[in-house]
């Protein structure tokens, strides 16, 4: 995972590296990292050091930590050509098989899987796509009318899962698309774990992975064998189902058909639609569309924040009904009618960063405030602490979307959770358009017609949600309790009435 450093060159002889813990002979910091929550530790370190960028040695890899938007602005968006890049991680593309995930490849690599991605997902582009969340939300509305007391963060997962698969593949029955999501968040939560900075030592040192996994200490490689399987089905099952449907003539227009349809058009002449890059980008956007910020963190933080702060979720109600006209659920042509429910949105992105923190690899040396940065380094930017930064956002753990409101607007003057959440520079995520969208309607619509109160138990006592998160690469809530009851019998009716055509 990690490219030892060279000799300092000559030109950065002098600077001292960035300010960090002592480490032990050989090893450096390797046992001071936490296995969870690193970014909280990280943050603590660079208050006791008082500075905004932290150098910790893993097994002679340097790892810089930067703990405020404006030194990873500077770094991550002013320098991006070399501030790019991504690490080797052996545990996760090579052993257990995500190389065709383009997020996840060095930057440099041949970029048509991005383009590719762009080209489908931009601002504009992913507006097509709207009616699928539409309607998935649709669904989901109706299954916790039937179920109230199920559990919802499974419903939120199976709409997510619904939603990606008919995006990217065009499978809308959700009875189908169940096997593909079981087997994608399957896989996805082995890989979010696996990619933590340190979490598997064949990441600072390669070469164990050509160790066989009957040897004592090598527990990894029937790890990474069993997602392997995982991986290559993730990969290739669904992409097969959609050219055996094309072979029919049956498929219903998503990411893959209209990619493929574009092969004999003009792009191929870039080598951008072809079936092995159509098949990739396809994978990455079915393995983290399945449980990551489309639905699942983003929508579960907002559910859990409300929960926490009644008044908001009035505020919202109230807005909702002087927009929306009677008888119609909220619609994307409502959006700027509806800033409290934006701000809510953002609020849930800041609240609990969903993303705490984000990975490159400097590419080369360099010198930033006087001080020296080894090329090959890992450079991990700190989110959590970002978007905890009191000075930006006052009382920073209540969740208040009020801070994004001034005069009944959002207010341009807060700084957007979006600068730290999708990423920075070069590698932001070009599928933030469709998340957003996604989540904005799923939360327009659960607060529009449902009352969203902690649930009390047979005696009548409140049950009070437990505020717990889980750790990796992607945090989100872990499975908490939450009562949604229909607002009125006019609610119901509505709520019956979108999904009477399915």
């Amino acid at each position: 995972m990690y490219r030892r450093q060279k000799l300092r060159p000559r030109a950065f002889k002098n600077l001292p590296l960035p300010p960090g813990p002592k480490g032990l002979p050989l090893i450096g910091n390797l046992g001071d990292i936490p296995s969870s929550f690193e970014w909280l530790t990280y943050h603590r370190w660079c208050k006791e050091f008082d500075t905004d960028i932290l150098h910790l040695s893993v097994a002679g890899t340097s790892f810089i930590i930067l703990d405020t938007s404006e030194v990873t602005m500077d770094l991550f968006d002013k320098r991006s050509a070399i501030y790019s890049g991504k690490p080797r991680m052996p545990m996760v593309n090579e052993l257990m098989g995500f190389d065709w995930n383009f997020s996840l490849m060095d930057y440099g690599m041949p970029t048509h899987h991005r383009r590719l991605m762009h080209q489908s997902f931009n601002n504009v582009a992913a507006r097509q796509f709207r009616p699928y969340s539409l309607r998935s939300v649709r669904r989901l509305l109706r299954k916790i009318l039937d179920a109230p007391d199920s559990d919802i963060m499974t419903a939120l997962r199976r709409m997510a899962g619904e939603t990606i698969m008919e995006i990217t593949y065009g499978i809308n029955s959700p009875s189908a698309s169940e096997k593909y999501i079981d087997a994608a968040e399957e896989a996805l939560g082995e890989m979010l774990q696996a990619g933590v900075p340190g979490a598997y030592m064949v990441d600072s040192w390669p070469f164990l992975k050509f160790i066989p996994e009957w040897v004592p200490g090598a527990a990894f490689q029937r790890k990474a064998r069993e997602c392997r399987k995982l991986t290559k089905k993730v990969l290739e099952a669904p992409f097969a189902e959609v050219m055996k449907q094309m072979a029919k003539g049956i498929t219903s227009p998503c990411f893959t058909t209209m990619s493929l349809e574009k092969i004999n058009q003009d792009l191929v002449a870039d080598n951008i639609c072809t079936e092995i890059n159509i098949k990739s980008v396809a994978g990455t956007m079915y393995s983290a569309g399945t449980d990551t910020v489309i639905c699942l963190s983003l929508i579960s933080n907002c559910v859990l924040g409300l929960l926490s702060n009644p008044a908001a979720l009035k505020e919202a109600q109230d807005q909702l009904d002087s927009v929306v006209k009677p008888g119609h659920l909220p619609d994307f042509e409502d959006e700027d009618s509806l800033p409290f429910i934006t701000a809510i949105i953002k609020e849930g992105l800041r609240w609990n960063s969903i993303i705490p923190s984000v990975i490159h690899m400097l590419k080369s040396d360099d010198e930033y405030r006087g001080l020296y940065i080894p090329g090959g380094s890992i450079v991990i930017a700190n989110t959590w602490a970002m978007l905890h930064n009191e000075e930006y956002y006052p009382d920073p753990f209540s969740f208040n979307p009020g801070r994004f409101i001034k005069d009944g607007k959002l207010d341009k003057a807060v700084r957007d959770p979006g600068h730290a959440i999708w990423g920075f520079g070069r590698r932001i995520c070009p599928g933030r358009h469709m998340a957003f969208d996604q989540a904005w309607v799923a939360v327009a619509s659960l607060i529009a017609v449902f009352d969203i109160n902690k649930p009390v138990d047979a005696s009548g006592n409140t049950i009070e949600p437990r505020y717990e998160y889980t750790a990796g690469l992607i945090s989100k809530p872990k499975p908490f309790k939450a009562s949604l009851t229909p607002r009125s019998k006019n609610t119901e009716n509505l709520i019956r009435a979108s999904n009477s055509h399915e």
